[in-house]
């Protein structure tokens, strides 16, 4: 299940690698191709590393797992990490759905994500990050929320998360937990001891439920 790299830029060619081969698949045999990007430091290089690829990226749509309810523009946003290291260069030509809008308050920006999100699914490949609490996407375990955003016969795909939780704790849009099993693949990025444990151990957090899931593949890379 755990798939080790001897350092981080070895993971990032390994991620970079299967997300390209999953988009260029995709469009050979669909015409277009849908990937689900994260925030964090890990996916940075990755996002280097796709951004520079042939593809045809005209044919790719892009959006989020989740974001911070924050301006486009700030350090916490997502989208901004997403903007200035993938959608460059030679991907710049792919299409790009946010989740997070200037509109009067979380939840608003959730509904308003939620049909082109909704729509973009099945998604062809997925990069997720990892907390130290098991969380994946903003399915933070202690928020209000987390019932409904973990019902797996729900049906909403976004979901806004009150401020409070999480690190740094600001409202957030998070796909749920029926959202994340559209994806064909997921890659899950960690790094250290801990990570690694929280994986290897189990213990009903929300990335094991993800693991757990027979419906889609997860693969999880790990550097030290």
């Amino acid at each position: 299940m755990l798939e080790a790299f001897e350092n981080p830029a070895a993971l990032a060619e390994a991620a970079a690698a299967a997300v390209l081969e999953a988009l260029a698949a995709a469009i050979a045999e669909r015409g277009s191709a849908v990937l689900v990007a994260t925030g964090g430091r890990s996916p940075a290089p990755i996002y280097d590393l796709l951004a520079q690829a042939p593809l045809d990226w005209d044919k790719v749509a892009v959006t989020l797992s989740d974001d911070r309810f924050v301006a486009p523009t700030s350090p916490d946003s997502n989208e901004r990490l997403v903007r200035e290291r993938l959608l460059v260069g030679p991907a710049a030509s792919a299409h790009f759905t946010p989740l997070s809008f200037d509109v009067a308050n979380v939840r608003e920006a959730a509904l308003r994500a939620e049909p082109e999100v909704k729509a973009l699914a099945p998604y062809d490949v997925m990069l997720l990050g990892m907390g130290e609490d098991g969380h994946v996407a903003s399915l933070i375990p202690g928020s209000s929320v987390m019932d409904e955003a973990m019902n797996l016969a729900g049906d909403r795909f976004c979901l806004g998360v009150p401020a409070g939780v999480g690190s740094p704790p600001l409202a957030r849009v998070t796909m749920t937990m029926p959202a994340l099993l559209q994806a064909r693949l997921t890659l899950i990025l960690i790094s250290g001891q801990t990570k690694r444990e929280i994986i290897e151990n189990g213990g009903g957090l929300p990335v094991h439920l993800l693991l757990e899931q027979a419906k889609a593949p997860v693969r999880v890379l790990w550097t030290s």
